[in-house]
């Protein structure tokens, strides 16, 4: 009995065990489409619960950067959805399953397309790297996966505002599980990338965070909170830019120069 129980928990380790895009060893207990659903649900109650915004120009906008970043990704998901949703903080986020939210406040802040690329890539390393699957990993890997998926969809109870909050839309729900600093670094030098790959000026990294220490604690983004200081961070995207601006010069010499207005 021991060893039927114990070989196949030996296994289920070993093949959890993965590598991030920065060759960080991960430990990944949740299988991929569960991930994608309780996403999907995530994304779904949020637009339930958040005015949407309907002006065409800024769907566009934001639609148009989106998909030049997701076009480089190299994502299992093709058909990602991208909303804007009208709030005035400025934040966005990326979730499992194809799903992109910017809030209007971002635009504010995020002052071109290379700023928002920025952001928008920041969120989409955190899917492709499966920092939200390590996360749901960590907290609940003795629990069955559909009753996390249950969770999402009934986000007043405290399992499921928790469940918000490690997908990494938590915020807007009263309550806040930041992405640890690992993820965030290893998200800003991955989204560098994916946003020089799509053509967008990786230089523009560098503004967007002056722009957010600028801005002041007071109008901080809510997905920030916990973010390497700004200092930290500008250093970081400094020292990685060399290979982001080899990747912008390869993608505007293959065409890839977008202009999203």
């Amino acid at each position: 009995m021991f060893k039927k129980i114990v070989i196949p928990l030996m296994t289920l380790l070993l093949l959890s065990c993965v590598t991030s895009p920065t060759g960080r060893k991960q430990l990944l207990l949740m299988p991929a489409d569960q991930v994608d659903t309780m996403g999907v649900e995530a994304f779904n109650t949020l637009k339930q619960e958040t005015p949407l915004e309907t002006n065409y120009s800024v769907n566009r906008y934001v639609t148009c950067v989106a998909n030049a970043i997701i076009q480089v990704s190299n994502s299992p998901v093709k058909d990602w959805e991208i909303a804007v949703f009208r709030d005035e903080s400025a934040n966005a986020f990326a979730l499992p399953g194809g799903k992109i939210g910017v809030n209007t406040g971002l635009l504010k802040v995020a002052e071109d397309q290379n700023q928002l690329g920025t952001v928008i890539g920041h969120e989409i390393a955190h899917v492709l790297a499966n920092h939200s699957n390590e996360r749901v990993s960590q907290e609940y890997a003795v629990q069955q996966g559909i009753e996390l998926i249950q969770a999402v969809a009934n986000v007043q109870t405290q399992m499921g505002q928790t469940m918000m909050g490690l997908l990494g839309v938590g915020a807007q729900f009263g309550i806040l599980l930041p992405y640890s600093r690992t993820h965030e670094s290893e998200a800003d030098i991955f989204g560098l990338n994916l946003m020089a790959a799509a053509g967008f000026d990786p230089r523009a990294s560098i503004t967007l965070w002056q722009n957010m220490e600028r801005a002041g604690s007071s109008e901080a983004p809510e997905f920030l909170s916990t973010h390497p200081s700004h200092n930290t961070r500008i250093n970081d995207l400094q020292n990685a830019m060399n290979n982001a601006l080899s990747l912008f010069q390869q993608a505007q010499t293959g065409g890839r120069r977008p202009n999203c207005q």
